[in-house]
């Protein structure tokens, strides 16, 4: 039993629970929880390793190492506590490769993120996302980083189930070739209900809280709004992407 925060894995997975950048220069992200870890691997990632506390137990996760030859390291619960994200760990965490970004081919429905800070918002929206069946969700440059804690248990499972990728402007630019760019906006010209989703898409959800940015309005082709009653001024940008993408999933069919 690993009863030491010096241990050198240990020390890696709280590292990687903290920076950015310390994710991207490993290539490795940090999953807590019996559902992300079984999630995970039932999308065929193994895990490098595994944290496991002795009052831990899942027949499914266990197996799922074992099929995957992963390594269990017990540790107590003072090593988890300390190096969880959470008030109240639930006695695993594992340590997982970073999933390649790819992109499918075709792209009929695309969701991109302008300026989405907030790291559990971002992860809602990638949850939504994939319920929703879009084909990929790109992230612009001034996105909070997708597998920062917070968005990952917030996707509850969603970065193994939707295609996303971070991209400069141009780049996003030139995924959406050929489709019509839509982007949600209070000032819109056309209601979500009223817009033609039966072609290939694009959809920019910005942050309410920073507005859309230059490169955003310059992309897209249409604005299009939410009908809200009173004097609600906006939508938490999660609510936006939910009301919107599952009106425009479901008129392709």
């Amino acid at each position: 039993m690993i009863t030491s925060i010096q241990n050198e894995k240990v020390k890696l997975a709280k590292a990687l629970q903290g920076a950015a950048k310390m994710r991207r220069k490993e290539g490795l992200i940090v999953l807590e929880g019996a559902r992300l870890v079984r999630d995970a691997m039932l999308a065929g990632n193994k895990a490098s390793f595994l944290l496991i506390t002795t009052t831990f137990y899942d027949e499914a996760v266990f197996g799922l190492a074992r099929a995957h030859g992963v390594e269990l390291l017990e540790v107590d619960e003072a090593v988890m506590q300390h190096v969880s994200d959470t008030q109240q760990p639930q006695g695993i965490l594992g340590v997982f490769p970073m999933p390649k970004a790819a992109l499918p081919d075709p792209l009929h429905h695309v969701l991109i993120l302008d300026s989405i800070r907030d790291p559990g918002n971002l992860g809602t929206i990638l949850r939504t996302a994939a319920a929703a069946g879009v084909d990929v969700v790109l992230l612009s440059p001034t996105c909070a980083d997708p597998y920062n804690p917070k968005a990952l248990r917030g996707g509850m499972g969603a970065h193994f189930r939707v295609a996303l990728a971070n991209m400069e402007w141009a780049q996003i630019e030139a995924a959406c070739s050929g489709k019509a760019v839509y982007m949600a906006d209070g000032a819109g010209d056309t209601l979500y209900d009223e817009t033609d989703w039966s072609t290939d898409w694009a959809l920019i959800i910005g942050s309410e809280a920073h507005g859309a940015s230059d490169d955003a309005r310059k992309l897209a082709s249409n604005l299009i709004r939410i009908p809200m009653a009173a004097d609600t001024e906006s939508l938490n940008a999660a609510v936006a992407t939910g009301v919107i993408l599952f009106y425009a999933t479901k008129s392709k069919k």
